[in-house]
């Protein structure tokens, strides 16, 4: 595979952006192994954004030759409120986010944000210079990364600690690449900014669209869009959903006949029934046209514009599709009911 090849598999759905194009192409043709990093605040129970779509996507790197890790962000998680701020219970599921990204991800490496801190004496040095190059202002304006406003008032300090955390466990892991949703932008951009005023290496990011939400989108949501969350059991498929409640999850999502405009089940098609070669199989009467399979995601979605293809037989194939995927991996993960009262008690 050549530097163009490992490339197109870097930028390929549901890829989004990479900053730059070019200098990803020239990276791989004169490193033979980048280093790359996503990473994950440890806040809730896995679902299929979190863990299928972004596990899909580690493994285009990992196919393309790259040394990929997976930062479980244990600090970040605490400062962030996220399963109560409670240290224990942190660790506790850590346990099990270590264990599912090992399953869907068995080629990267699995590193403990505090494992980092605690393995690099230099790091809290390098990060009050690195705040140095921060106005409060600019701070402020990053705790959107969080999931946050940035004009929130009453923010606590640790919360301002966030964000040159986040850049300077980039400089601290020494990397190539940097990966995440598009919600993460705001703080690559800072440190392809910053890190050169530093001389420290500056990254190529690549940003992934995040899976919409089951849910009708409102107008409040990120680019009209709300995400699959952890925190609302509606609004997505988690990994330890039966099958049964995977079907009626997907029977139930926002799904407007003809139209394809942030259409959760399209999208779930195109980045994850689609990616390697899959088929979607519509089975249905010959009255309404009879069984008919899509083994190009273009044809499902011009046949879905133009009403050739109802969304009640759109919901009922991916929603078998799915139980496929997610079934396996949810038996060999077994989620001890320990860590699944953590993780419940927590909200």
């Amino acid at each position: 595979m050549d530097a163009i090849d490992k490339a197109e598999l870097i930028s390929r759905p549901p890829t989004e952006e990479v900053v730059t194009h070019d200098e990803l192409v020239n990276m791989l043709e004169t490193n033979s192994k980048p280093k790359h990093y996503i990473g994950l605040e440890i806040s809730g129970f896995l679902h299929l954004g979190s863990l299928v779509s972004t596990g899909f996507k580690i493994n285009d790197f990992l196919k393309a030759g790259i040394d990929c890790t997976i930062f479980l962000a244990d600090w970040h998680t605490m400062i962030n409120d996220k399963l109560g701020g409670n240290w224990e219970t942190i660790s506790k599921v850590s346990q099990y986010y270590r264990d599912a990204f090992k399953l869907v991800c068995p080629g990267a490496n699995i590193l403990l944000g505090s494992d980092l801190y605690d393995s690099r004496e230099e790091y809290w040095k390098e990060f009050v210079k690195f705040t140095k190059h921060m106005s409060l202002k600019r701070t402020m304006r990053s705790l959107t990364i969080m999931g946050r406003s940035e004009d929130e008032s009453k923010v606590d300090l640790a919360k301002l600690l966030y964000p040159p955390m986040q850049a300077v466990d980039i400089h601290s892991m020494d990397l190539d690449l940097v990966h995440a949703g598009m919600d993460q932008r705001k703080i690559h951009m800072l440190v392809r900014e910053i890190f050169p005023k530093m001389g420290w290496k500056v990254p190529i990011a690549v940003h992934h669209k995040l899976l919409p939400g089951l849910s009708k989108p409102t107008e409040t949501s990120t680019q009209g869009v709300g995400k699959m969350s952890k925190s609302d059991p509606n609004s997505g498929i988690f990994i330890h959903d039966t099958d049964e409640e995977i079907r009626k999850k997907i029977a139930k999502s926002w799904c407007e006949v003809g139209n394809t405009d942030n259409n959760p089940l399209l999208e779930i098609a195109r980045t994850i029934i689609f990616r390697d070669n899959g088929v979607l199989k519509i089975e249905r009467p010959e009255k309404y046209g009879g069984n008919v399979e899509y083994a190009d995601f273009a044809q499902l979605e011009a046949d879905f514009a133009a009403q050739r293809l109802h969304p009640t037989d759109l919901k009922g194939a991916v929603g078998e599709q799915l139980v496929g995927i997610i079934s396996p991996i949810r038996e060999k993960l077994n989620m001890s009911r320990d860590i699944f009262q953590a993780i419940t008690n927590s909200h």
